[in-house]
């Protein structure tokens, strides 16, 4: 038996087929009608036969005309990023297989769709539910996202997607706009609506001495991307001071103070009968009995010092603000550490408390010449008459050319007992901010943008 073997005519060639046919009929029935009939009716046949090529043209294009018309739609709506449609399965090929091919790409596209709004929605829900705050905006500042802690933050919940972010930092407290606008990632500080019940400054609790801390600590980062031919800014706040840091910190002090009293409790002794012992055994003249002498007497100095440095931290006492003398206070400062004084001074007289704020300033300096800088491009700056939250204040810049700090050092710069330095203790920028929200101030600090660090620091006038 033979089998007998399918084989496809294309459109084409079915087209071509049938215009041919229509075509030599046609012309075969005007050839036999012109011998029986006169030239009017032959006329007449003429238009007959085309009449009836026509219709049987149409015919036999139905189904094409169809299909086109059918794949037409379907390109409109794949345009229109439509893809619920789908085609009728052809009757002939290649139409049967185009509209086989459509209607699989169709699937796949509604499948893939729903499989990314799915994860845009799941992206949205993770994001709006993040504490951090993020905001998107373009090079013209407008802005196109912001999650649910933005809108709060920025425009108390309500929706900012479509305005410019200087209108937004207009109604923002200067010092959280400042940072904003900075082109670096950095840390500051800011007293918000919510805890800034009074303007007496940071309370301070009796029984553990202790100020309570109405300040909140911030990371900001900020990224640029190119996204469709344009590009965007990604800013991001984290909050780093929560409740549960200032409660730790708290146990902290008090685990210092205690641990303080004890050790003087047991130092103080062992530096009277160290003393007592070098008078009776001076007349021996024995030299391994004064090296044992001095080196216990060194060792207990060390540890006393040692104390005495965790417990300035744990027992930071009420600022004694006074008037200051700008030429005078930066004298002190040059005898301790080289600076370039880049700025000139105020006229009017600072107020703060001397002893802390000196303490604070030769901190800053000496981290900024152990960063690696050049000890001549290490600056100050003092500017008078800044405005903070409607409150007139000093500003203190240190600002040196050396590594700055990575992203990962700078979100935990503040937090108490961290420290990349070997002997170091990790309570020097703590401290500083201690004492300057104790003076109702604020601290920010900053990478700068080719190399170095920017601390500030801004004291409210009197």
């Amino acid at each position: 038996m033979i089998a007998r073997v399918s084989m496809p005519w294309s459109i084409r060639t079915k087209l071509v087929l049938s215009s041919v046919c229509i075509s030599v009929l046609s012309l075969a029935a005007a050839l036999l009608l012109q011998e029986y009939v006169e030239q009017s009716a032959l006329l007449w046949s003429f238009t007959l036969s085309v009449f009836i090529a026509l219709t049987a043209s149409v015919y036999v294009t139905r189904h094409l005309s169809q299909s086109l018309k059918a794949l037409e739609v379907g390109l409109l709506n794949f345009k229109d990023n439509d893809f619920s449609v789908s085609l009728p399965e052809g009757k002939e090929e290649p139409f049967k297989t185009l509209s086989n091919l459509f209607n699989h790409a169709s699937n796949s596209l509604r499948q893939e769709r729903q499989y990314i709004y799915q994860r845009e929605l799941l992206l949205d829900k993770v994001i709006q539910s993040s504490p951090n705050v993020m905001l998107l905006f373009d090079d013209k500042q407008n802005i196109i996202y912001a999650n649910d802690p933005a809108r709060h933050l920025f425009y108390q919940g309500r929706p900012i997607v479509g305005l410019n972010l200087s209108l937004v930092l207009n109604t923002m407290p200067k010092v959280l706009s400042d940072a904003i606008t900075e082109l670096q990632e950095g840390l500051f500080s800011w007293q918000s609506d919510e805890n800034d019940e009074s303007d007496e400054g940071p309370s301070r609790d009796e029984d553990q001495g202790d100020y309570l801390e109405k300040w909140e600590t911030w990371h900001v980062s900020r990224g640029r991307f190119l996204l469709n031919g344009q590009h965007h800014h990604l800013l991001l706040l984290k909050q780093m001071t929560r409740e549960l840091d200032r409660q730790e910190v708290r146990v902290w002090k008090k685990v210092i103070r205690i641990i303080s009293h004890e050790l003087n409790n047991s130092v103080a002794p062992i530096v009277s009968m160290v003393n007592s012992g070098k008078r009776i055994t001076q007349d021996m003249d024995n030299p391994l009995l004064n090296l044992i002498f001095d080196t216990i007497a060194d060792r207990s100095q060390h540890l006393s010092q040692f104390i005495a440095d965790y417990s300035q931290f744990a027992k930071l006492s009420l600022p004694r603000k006074q008037p200051v003398d700008w030429e005078y206070f930066i004298a002190q400062l040059t005898q301790s550490y080289v600076f370039e004084l880049a700025s000139s001074l105020p006229d009017t007289r600072g107020f703060f408390d001397v002893v802390q704020m000196e303490q604070v300033l030769l901190n800053l300096l000496k981290n900024a010449h152990e960063s690696g800088s050049r000890a001549e491009a290490i600056e100050l700056l003092i500017k008078d008459g800044v405005f903070i939250d409607a409150k007139a204040g000093v500003e203190i810049t240190i600002q040196d050319q050396g590594d700055g700090m990575s992203s990962d050092v700078l979100k935990q710069a503040l937090l108490p007992f961290y420290s990349t330095k070997q002997s170091g203790t990790g309570l020097g920028l703590p401290l500083c901010r201690e004492i300057i929200e104790a003076h109702n101030g604020f601290l920010s600090i900053h990478n700068r943008l080719n190399a170095g660090l920017r601390v500030k620091l801004w004291l409210p006038n009197q």
